[in-house]
C-alpha cells in the first residue's frame, strides 16, 4: 500500500511541527469574522464546512477546523500513533489548501466522553479563537464520538461567558452563534436547514481539501479494505479525483436539493433554485440567538 508509507513518513516529519503550533495560532484583531467547528474525528469538519470555510478564508476571515479526537482507529489496515499522524497530515494540509487552520486533539478516536475535562478544553478553545460563529455536529448522531462532541460543544455554549469557569482564558463578553453540520437522521426530530450556502464557485475548493484526506477518502477509513482500494484506484491520481468528484457531485447535490426552501430564502428564487452544490447548518438554541441581519453577516455571500 503505496500511500500509507508515503504519509506515515509524512506524517512523522509533520507531527512534531503541528503539535506545537496548532493550539498557538490564534486570529489577528483586524475586524474580521472568528469561526471556529469542531468534528469528532480528522475529515468530520472538512466533510461537513469545507466549501464554506473556503468562502470565509477567501474574504480574509478567520476560520479554525478542530477534530475533537485523533483519528487513530479510523482505518481498516492501521491504527495507533502511525494512523493518528497520518491523519494529522491529512488535515493540516487540507487547511492549507483552504486557506485554514487546524487542530487536532490528542484524544483516542471512539473514546470521546462528554466529561468536564473535555468541556473545559472547548471552552477555551472557543474563547482562545475569540469566536463569532462556532459549529458541530447535532448531538444525535450515530456515532457516539460526533454525539459526544455535540453534547460538549452545547455545554460550553453557556460557559464560554462564564468569568470563573476556565478563569485562565478570558471570558467571552459575547455569546458566539452555534449552529449544526447537516445529517440525515430524523429523531428525535430532523435536521432543519436555517441556512444554505451555494458552494458552486468553489467546489473544486472543497474538492481539493477532500483529496489531502487519502486515508478516509480513497481507502475506506475504519469500515475500507483491499476491495476499496481497487474499487476506488488508490493508488492512480487520477482516477482518485474523479471518484471523488463524482461522490461529492452527488453528495453536495443531494445538500442542494434537500436545502433547497432555505436557499431560496437567502438567494432569491432564481439564484436560489439554480444553486447546484450546497452546505447546509441549523442554528442550535444555545449560545446567541441571530437575527436575519446578524446572519447575513456571519454568512458575508448572498450578494455574490
Amino acid at each position: 500500500m503505496k500511500n500509507q508509507a508515503v504519509w506515515s513518513s509524512l506524517a512523522i516529519g509533520l507531527c512534531l511541527v503541528i503539535f506545537k503550533t496548532a493550539s498557538a495560532e490564534k486570529p489577528a484583531d483586524d475586524g474580521k469574522l472568528r469561526i471556529i467547528a469542531f468534528g469528532a474525528h480528522p475529515d468530520d469538519a472538512e466533510f461537513r464546512l469545507a466549501g464554506t470555510a473556503a468562502k470565509w478564508a477567501a474574504l480574509g476571515h478567520h476560520v479554525k477546523l478542530v477534530s475533537v479526537t485523533n483519528g487513530d482507529i479510523g482505518h481498516w489496515a492501521m491504527a495507533g500513533g502511525p494512523l493518528a499522524q497520518r491523519r494529522t497530515a491529512e488535515v493540516m494540509e487540507a487547511a492549507r489548501r483552504l486557506g485554514t487552520t487546524a487542530e487536532v486533539l490528542d484524544i483516542h478516536d471512539g473514546e470521546l466522553l462528554p466529561t468536564l475535562e473535555n468541556r473545559k478544553k472547548i471552552v477555551r478553545l472557543i474563547r482562545e479563537w475569540k469566536a463569532d460563529l462556532v459549529f458541530s455536529h447535532r448531538p444525535n448522531d450515530y456515532h457516539p464520538d460526533h454525539r459526544y462532541t455535540g453534547i460538549l460543544v452545547q455545554d460550553a455554549a453557556f460557559m464560554v461567558t462564564v468569568p470563573y469557569f476556565c478563569p485562565d482564558v478570558p471570558r467571552l463578553k459575547k455569546n458566539p452563534v452555534f449552529m449544526y453540520f447537516s445529517d440525515r437522521f430524523q429523531k428525535p426530530y430532523p435536521f432543519e436547514a436555517d441556512v444554505a450556502i451555494s458552494i458552486d464557485d468553489v467546489f473544486q475548493k472543497k474538492l481539493d481539501a477532500v483529496d489531502a484526506l487519502v486515508s478516509q477518502v480513497y481507502e475506506g477509513g475504519a469500515l475500507g479494505s483491499e476491495e476499496t482500494l481497487r474499487q476506488r484506484s488508490a493508488d492512480d491520481t487520477v482516477r482518485c479525483r474523479e471518484f471523488a468528484e463524482k461522490s461529492w457531485a452527488r453528495r453536495s447535490g443531494n445538500e442542494a436539493n434537500q436545502a433547497r426552501e432555505a436557499l431560496v430564502r437567502w438567494y432569491g428564487e432564481e439564484k436560489g433554485k439554480a444553486v447546484k452544490y450546497a452546505e447546509a447548518f441549523e442554528v442550535c438554541e444555545y449560545g446567541s440567538r441571530p437575527s436575519d441581519a446578524r446572519l447575513k453577516e456571519l454568512f458575508p455571500f448572498f450578494d455574490d
